[in-house]
Order: C-alpha cells, then structure tokens, then sequence
C-alpha cells in the first residue's frame, strides 16, 4: 500500500509539474504550483521528513502562491492590451461604404 501512495502522488507531482508549465494562463498556472507545493510536501512527510513537509506546505504553497497572485493582479495581460488595439483598428476604416 505504502509503495503504491508514493507512485500515485509521484505521478501528481509530474502532472502537475508538466500542467503548471505547459498552462496558457498565468492565474491558473499558479493554482496548479500550489497544488504542485501540496503534493511536495505530501512526499517530504512520506519520507519522514516532517520539518521539509511543513516548510514546503508554509513557503512553496503559502507565501510564494500569494506573492504570484498579487503580481499577477498588479500587472496588465498582454491579452488585453493586444484585444483592445485590435478593436480599434477594425472600427475605423470599414463602415463608410
């Protein structure tokens, strides 16, 4: 049973390792690292590691995940900027027909 935990939340930490990199969207991508934090420290208790296990769950999935999201919230998505330069430039030359 032991070996066949520490396999099912190896392969979590490589799906949620490849899912946090390969996502589109900053925000979600974050959300993904977090849980990517969970499961690290889940694998640092099963290794009987317990101060690493709740570093990892303070530092890795605390900290660092409210730090990225208020960076992501205080900058502009590049999405939106290059949207609304694009409106613009369709309204004006085509409806004076």
């Amino acid at each position: 049973m032991s070996a066949a935990l520490s396999l099912i939340l190896m392969s979590l930490l490589v799906v949620t390792a490849l899912a946090a990199t390969f996502s589109r969207d900053l925000l979600a991508a974050v959300i993904i690292f977090s849980g990517y934090s969970l499961v690290m420290a889940l694998l640092w208790q099963r290794l009987q590691a317990p101060d690493l296990a709740l570093t990892e769950a303070a530092v890795g999935a605390g900290v660092t995940t409210v730090l990225f999201v208020a960076a992501i919230f205080k900058t502009q998505r590049m999405e939106e900027e290059a949207a609304g330069d694009e409106d613009e430039g369709e309204d004006g030359g085509g409806e004076a027909r």
